[in-house]
């Protein structure tokens, strides 16, 4: 459903794109992670047809991004990182004037904003100004404002940007309904629990280039997967003995102290492991199993955390005001 071959894009010294691919297949969301000024806003910006690429081509829907934008814009829908809301305008008619901006009839306007009211718990404030929304209640809105015209493709970038968690939490909710419903999301974001929730693939993106491409587990596989550690006074040897299968192939225990770490199988948990020590007679202090995080993995690949600020960033480069 979207598709990007070689993008490239530089603001002046600044490299944002520097070659990037991508593929997303329908119904799916497609999580883009990266810190701050990896490119991820550049990629959207390009792909929604509101900057032209140095160099590179791009299709949505079969169609040509560069070729034909207008048919581009009417098979899309866009959220920026700040919600692009008429703080003057209640929310019915927010969504009424996106309505008219892509021409539906007045009837078809007002049955579309009170199907999308409804469908994003906003029908009692349907007529209230925008302006005493909360952060969340702005979010619902700025994203039925995306979907007024029925896209088949979202582009939400860095939805839940300056949301409380409870409000995060109801995104995540709504961007998993619009899923179900076969929505195909092209989803932006900083947040490394963000992506492994909701992602059908996730593409790591730094200094403007794809770095690591995958499921959540797949990516997690990549830094050494699930760990057992063990606190017990016995010898090394008697616990991998004990921990027998559990343990990958070839696993090399480490030991630190009354400490032992054991790489094993992504599905063995802290019960199993229980029971096969209590078996073998083996005193344990604590036993856990530890699988590694999204963050382990962006650390692993970049050498720094997700959160870390770039300078090299493409600031300013938002999609406020645009639907």
């Amino acid at each position: 459903m979207i598709e990007a071959r070689n993008l490239h894009k530089r603001f002046g010294e600044t490299l944002a794109l520097a070659g990037l691919d991508l593929e997303v297949a329908e119904g799916q969301v497609f999580g883009m992670l990266g810190p701050n000024g990896a490119g991820k806003t550049t990629a959207v910006r390009v792909l929604a047809t509101l900057l032209q690429p140095d160099q590179g081509s791009a299709r949505i829907d079969g169609v040509d991004v560069l070729a034909e934008p207008a048919r581009i814009r009417a098979r899309i829908g866009v959220t920026g990182q700040y919600a692009a809301v008429d703080e003057g305008l209640t929310a019915r008619e927010n969504l009424e004037i996106v309505g008219r901006f892509n021409h539906l009839s007045g009837r078809q306007t007002q049955l579309r904003a009170n199907e999308l009211l409804e469908r994003f718990a906003l029908t009692d404030a349907a007529d209230r100004v925008v302006k005493g929304f909360s952060g969340g209640m702005r979010r619902r809105i700025d994203i039925a404002m995306s979907l007024v015209a029925r896209p088949r493709v979202l582009f939400l970038d860095e939805p839940t940007t300056g949301l409380d968690p409870r409000s995060r939490l109801a995104m995540w909710d709504l961007i998993t309904e619009l899923k179900q419903d076969g929505m195909t999301t092209l989803l932006t974001t900083q947040y490394l629990d963000e992506a492994d929730r909701l992602s059908d693939d996730i593409m790591v993106i730094d200094l403007g280039r794809s770095i690591a491409q995958g499921t959540a587990a797949e990516l997690k596989e990549q830094v050494g997967g699930a760990r057992a550690v063990i606190t017990t006074s016995a010898p090394v040897d008697d616990v991998v003995r004990a921990v027998g299968d559990l343990a990958k192939p070839a696993a090399t225990p480490y030991q630190d102290g009354e400490t032992v770490s054991i790489a094993v199988h992504r599905t063995t948990t802290t019960p199993d492991l229980v029971r096969r020590l209590d078996t073998d007679g083996i005193p344990v202090t604590e036993v856990t199993v530890t699988t590694p995080t999204l963050d382990d993995v962006f650390l692993t690949l970049t050498g720094h955390h997700a959160e870390v600020e770039d300078d090299g960033t493409t600031a300013g480069n938002t999609l406020e005001g645009v639907h």
